[in-house]
């Protein structure tokens, strides 16, 4: 084993023992040298010479590997104890000191060293036994494994009171969650809430709105409750642009409402294709409706998705043709022959009647009279037919 510093070549009065060269120069002495640094010889060490309370200290410090040097001190007080006649009385410090014939200084440090590790225990009359390593092992680090074993169970229960708050916090967030939904995002599910909506957001309103109404001729009661919102926005100086599409100029109750509106500074255009039904105010709150629920809007608040819609209705706008309240004959074939234009792009596409009638804003009724005057043009006699000369058409057409 290794030894402690000051079992290194001493005397018995504990002054440097000049009259031992081979313990300081020769292979043992160097191994006890080179271990009297480890851990446990020094706690050994300190515990027999050092000051009051410092063995207890440092007696959990791991001690190091015993040393295979048969003449280290520790080796050899511990084998001499186990070699010792049970029948014999225990061995003191001084018997250890005789047999082995070393100073009684080396050996005291020695056993002092091996009652740190738990190798050794004193009797009542101070003598000394041997003990077993395995028994050592949990004399010596029992304690610390019963430490270790109570902070984790401190931990679990930590951890346990720490997490019993989880609920509550993850409750705040989803207030926080709902608080900010609520501020940019409103679904209204009553149609007289989003009537009453639309109505302040009218009331409010101070630079412009935006309206995109697709599927043609909108209802009489639906016009007649917008006419003196819109015409009270509009004496207000407030700048209003509406989106039709083309099969709304067909109605008459549509034209009636835009010629009321337009002589107050409204601009009203139309488009051939569906879009999406909004409203826009100040660039700033939307409206869109809810799929499958005529009777339900959701409010939007939130800046980009609102900017995003603001873009989106610019370049509609840009591509909308000016809603004339005159019937204009050239005007009206030009939209009867882009609305047929758009009914074979639907057809080559593959849609049903209800589909382009849908997405055109027409009746059903007047979609299919639209797609019989195509398959006439074309002298085609199904639909499939339609299709087929349709796509040789355009495969025929010269690229630009």
């Amino acid at each position: 084993m290794a030894i402690p510093d000051v079992l290194r070549a001493q005397s018995e009065d504990g002054t440097p023992d000049s009259a031992a060269p081979t313990e300081t120069a020769g292979t043992a002495g160097a191994t006890g040298t080179t271990a009297a640094t480890g851990t446990a010889e020094t706690t050994g060490a300190t515990a027999a010479t050092g000051p009051t309370g410092t063995a207890g200290a440092t007696r959990a410090t791991a001690p190091a590997p015993p040393s295979e040097d048969p003449e280290d001190p520790l080796t050899r007080v511990y084998t001499c104890l186990l070699a010792r006649d049970p029948a014999q009385p225990p061995a003191h410090s001084a018997d250890l000191a005789a047999e082995l014939e070393l100073p009684l200084s080396r050996v005291e440090s020695a056993v002092s060293a091996l009652l740190d590790m738990g190798l050794l225990r004193r009797t009542p009359e101070r003598a000394v036994l041997p003990v077993a390593p395995d028994e050592a092992v949990q004399r010596t680090l029992g304690p610390l494994e019963r430490e270790m074993r109570a902070r984790r169970q401190h931990m679990e229960r930590t951890r346990e009171q720490l997490m019993a708050f989880m609920p509550l916090y993850e409750s705040h967030l989803l207030r926080l969650t709902h608080l900010r939904q609520a501020e940019y995002v409103e679904l209204l599910t009553d149609l007289r809430a989003v009537r009453e909506a639309i109505t302040e957001l009218g009331r409010t309103c101070e630079r412009e709105v935006m309206t995109a109404q697709p599927g043609g001729g909108r209802r009489a009661e639906v016009l007649e409750e917008a006419v003196a919102r819109d015409e009270e926005l509009l004496r207000r100086g407030v700048r209003m642009r509406v989106l039709y599409q083309h099969t709304a100029r067909f109605s008459s109750g549509t034209c009636a409402y835009v010629e009321r509106i337009g002589r107050l500074g409204a601009q009203v255009r139309t488009l051939d294709d569906e879009f999406m039904r909004m409203l826009v105010f100040d660039r700033s709150t939307a409206v869109i409706p809810v799929p499958d629920d005529p009777h339900a809007a959701v409010l939007v608040r939130e800046p980009h998705v609102v900017a995003f819609m603001v873009g989106a209705y610019e370049r509609l706008w840009l591509e909308a043709l000016p809603f004339e309240t005159e019937w204009d004959r050239q005007t009206i074939m030009d939209i009867s022959d882009e609305l047929k234009q758009t009914i074979v792009r639907l057809l080559t596409e593959g849609l049903t009647d209800a589909a382009i009638a849908r997405r055109l804003g027409l009746s059903v009724r007047s979609c299919r009279r639209h797609v019989a005057d195509v398959m006439a043009a074309l002298g085609a006699e199904s639909r499939f037919q339609a299709g087929y000369l349709l796509a040789q058409q355009e495969r025929e057409q010269p690229g630009p």
